[in-house]
């Protein structure tokens, strides 16, 4: 099983996180506007949390602590001089995955290729996000040019187990508390997957809705800059930041005339046992207060799967040929042999393109019933800290495109969370984040029986 007791050590009790006792990143924000704290104040705690819990969990390659107080120093300024202009994340915490660029730091890409200098400008998502009033506190540990080489980050609720990846130091640094929001990309299930396994709210944005200026690319088909923190609401203000689109982002309201489908994907068998006994028990539950119904994926989305396997091989191997050329001694093993199968599946691109359009056009027809959908995210509890887990059940979303939210609140037989994943139409990620604020609220004030059978 994908998360046996005897591979790891004992777990903690996972709960919500409250950011360094700040509270959700709407408390934090009107915490600062009113004068109750200042952006300094909050940076300081942060900054306090990180110190404490970073000889364990790992989750940060470059941090540079005068520099966080210095520009919330200045958010405070700019709140002085002029409140009516401070932006909807003044004063916000936020930490970056190191394949994007912030100006004056390194990006290393999670890789052993020495770096010579920082970048010399903010990514576009940063220049947006420090714009709006955040607080860029540093950047986050990545796997080896965001794929599967585990970094050194731990899992916030057991350090012998992944907090997956490839997002691994954004999705490790929330989940323990330690900052509200951090920014991840996927190109399989990066966002999702450890913020599942971290206990927190992943928020992966329709394909396309938020730009890659300064990011390192795996896939141009797959990659979406997505955002993991401590509450959906916070993840939606942070996503409409980022897209310049906040209308898009809001959450919608949620009543009774929301169509809920639950599908347990094609890959069901798959899961571990005690996970699908929380997922059931979870969607059981949640059919007392919203509608659901059970949907049966048509067949011409059943090779989603494998053919996003193809696609990203192929155009990791593309994207990653220069680096190979110049640097390929610095390159590990498996990443190498990566390489080379998506070199040797360049025959099969063009036929998993086809599939995935053909994908798109059957989710399409799905979605005429049914306004989002519930699915598992992850296959069981956060396996060792030697792998990042399987992002098998992320796949065909994000080769779809789809806006795709993980929600906490479900728990293995080992009391460590797993999760589970709200989708919504292409385009409409006010619905799915909407659903899936609704969803975390449900979970976490009302958890169904069954779900947490480990406490």
């Amino acid at each position: 099983m994908h998360g046996s007791a005897s591979a790891v050590g004992p777990v903690s009790e996972p709960t919500r996180p409250d950011t360094a006792g700040l509270g959700t990143v709407l408390e934090i924000v009107a915490a600062v506007r009113s004068g109750a704290t200042s952006a300094e104040d909050v940076a300081r705690l942060c900054l306090d949390a990180i110190e404490a819990a970073e000889p364990t969990l790992q989750a940060w390659c470059h941090l540079d602590a005068v520099a966080v107080v210095d520009e919330a120093r200045e958010r405070d300024r700019q709140w002085a001089d002029d409140r009516a202009s401070v932006g909807p994340l003044h004063g916000v915490p936020i930490g970056v995955k190191d394949i994007i660029d912030v100006a004056g730091m390194p990006t290393t890409n999670g890789a052993d290729i020495p770096v010579d200098g920082a970048a010399t400008r903010d990514a576009d998502v940063v220049a947006r996000l420090r714009a709006a009033g955040a607080v860029i506190v540093g950047k986050t540990v990545t796997t080896e040019f965001a794929l599967f080489r585990p970094g050194p980050t731990t899992n916030p609720h057991d350090p012998a187990r992944t907090p997956g990846g490839s997002s691994s130091g954004s999705a490790a640094a929330v989940g323990a508390g330690t900052i509200p929001l951090a920014i991840g990309t996927q190109t399989a299930g990066s966002v999702l997957r450890p913020a599942s396994f971290c206990g927190v709210v992943g928020g992966k944005p329709t394909v396309g809705s938020v730009p890659r200026d300064g990011v390192t690319l795996c896939s141009p088909t797959l990659d979406t800059i997505g955002m993991i923190g401590s509450d959906v609401e916070g993840v939606a203000l942070a996503l409409g930041v980022m897209a310049s689109d906040p209308e898009n982002f809001t959450p919608t309201s949620v009543d009774d005339s929301l169509r809920v489908g639950f599908c347990r994907t094609f890959d069901w068998d798959a899961i571990d046992p005690d996970a699908r006994d929380a997922v059931e028990a979870a969607v059981d539950g949640l059919a007392d207060d919203l509608p659901v119904i059970e949907v049966e994926l048509p067949d011409a989305m059943r090779d989603l799967v494998a053919a996003q396997r193809t696609i990203m091989d192929v155009e990791v191997a593309d994207q990653l040929a220069g680096v190979r050329a110049a640097h390929g001694s610095w390159l590990s093993p498996g990443l190498l042999a990566r390489l080379d199968d998506g070199d040797a599946q360049r025959p099969d691109y063009d036929r998993a393109i086809a599939i995935a359009a053909a994908g798109r056009l059957a989710l399409d027809e799905v979605f005429g019933h049914v306004d989002v959908l519930l699915a598992p995210v992850v296959l069981g509890e956060a396996p060792s800290i030697d792998t990042t887990g399987d992002p098998l059940l992320c796949r065909m979303w994000t080769l779809l495109g789809t806006p795709t939210i993980a929600v906490p609140g479900l728990y293995g037989a080992n009391g460590l969370p797993i999760g589970l994943q709200v989708v919504g139409p292409r385009g409409r990620d006010g619905v799915a984040l909407g659903a899936a604020r609704s969803i975390a609220d449900l979970l976490a004030d009302g958890i169904p029986p069954g779900v947490r059978s480990a406490t």
